[in-house]
């Protein structure tokens, strides 16, 4: 990916790279020692003065990753040259950890990004857990991943969740306000706390059917196992929760054959970074309050 620019003013490059083109200075910096700058098709470096109606291009195009590029199935939303939305399927990791770089979403990204020669990197705009299903937007290089950040810290990108519960909420709506810390002893678990970091969720009730709700949620902050756990705050777990479930509600799932937490990303509203235009991407599946009739022995 290329940007370009028409500089209007005699100043440095840096300035035009920081004031006009939102770039961090970090990134600024890392992108000069890659050649990444040119000024009327010469070769520039962030102190070169540009004048008014000088055409400033700067390549945007990423090393591959030190993670294996492997072929998978993956279910492309959306896609342009700066971003990607992918459909994630419920039980695949999101990247590569310390104890396993392989068979991940960001490992099969590689591999189409490869296939397709497109020099881009994976940037998680937004994270799902192992499994949770749904819509996952990642940026193509380092320069929109930081847009994008932007964006999220300003609560301007719009995140839609559906979960199925167990039980039903007294209210059809409200806001679930309750902090969150990291369990003593687990670094991979939460639990509510009041000295927690804060954390706001929105929900809605949708339908209900058997003792169980779908509920529409709408996380305020970004915690992790957030909605999670807000719906156990709320007196409904999602069914078939492992961590965050309690035993009816697990009993309740392993009697309905449910595999698997009922928590699905449905939708994300943003505005491009580049086009600016708002953007809607939605997701293939969701959440069902179908479930299989236990047989009666």
């Amino acid at each position: 990916m290329f940007l370009t620019h028409t500089a209007q003013r005699d100043t440095r490059l840096l300035s035009i790279l920081r004031r006009e083109l939102g770039m961090s200075s970090g990134l600024a910096s890392r992108l000069k020692y890659c050649g990444a700058y040119t000024v009327n098709g010469a070769p520039a470096f962030t102190n070169h003065i540009v004048h008014p109606g000088d055409e400033i291009r700067v390549c945007l195009d990423e090393p591959e990753p030190d993670y294996p590029a492997e072929d998978g199935a993956l279910e492309i939303l959306f896609e342009d040259e700066a971003l990607i939305a992918l459909e994630k399927p419920a039980g695949l990791l999101m990247h590569p950890s310390h104890t396993r770089n392989e068979g991940t979403l960001a490992n099969f990204l590689a591999g189409y990004y490869r296939q397709t020669g497109q020099r881009c990197a994976v940037h998680p705009v937004s994270r799902l857990d192992r499994d949770t299903f749904g819509v996952v937007l990642l940026a193509k290089n380092a320069y929109v991943h930081e847009l994008m950040r932007r964006q999220h810290a300003e609560g301007a990108i719009q995140k839609t969740y559906h979960a199925a519960v167990f039980g039903i909420p007294e209210a059809p709506e409200g806001l679930i306000d309750a902090p969150i810390a990291r369990c003593a002893g687990d670094s991979l678990l939460r639990e509510l706390r009041p000295e927690g970091k804060p954390a706001r969720s929105r929900y809605r009730v949708l339908e209900t059917r058997n003792g169980c709700a779908r509920l529409e949620l709408s996380p305020l902050t970004g915690r992790t196992h957030q909605l999670r756990l807000h719906c156990r705050a709320l007196g409904c777990p999602i069914l078939g929760d492992p961590q965050y479930g309690t035993a009816e509600s697990l009993a309740f799932s392993a009697q309905h054959g449910i595999a698997g937490q009922q928590l699905c990303a449905v939708s994300l509203r943003l505005v491009h970074p580049i086009t600016k235009k708002t953007l809607e991407i939605r997701a293939r599946t969701d959440v069902l309050l179908d479930f299989p009739t236990p047989e009666v022995v």
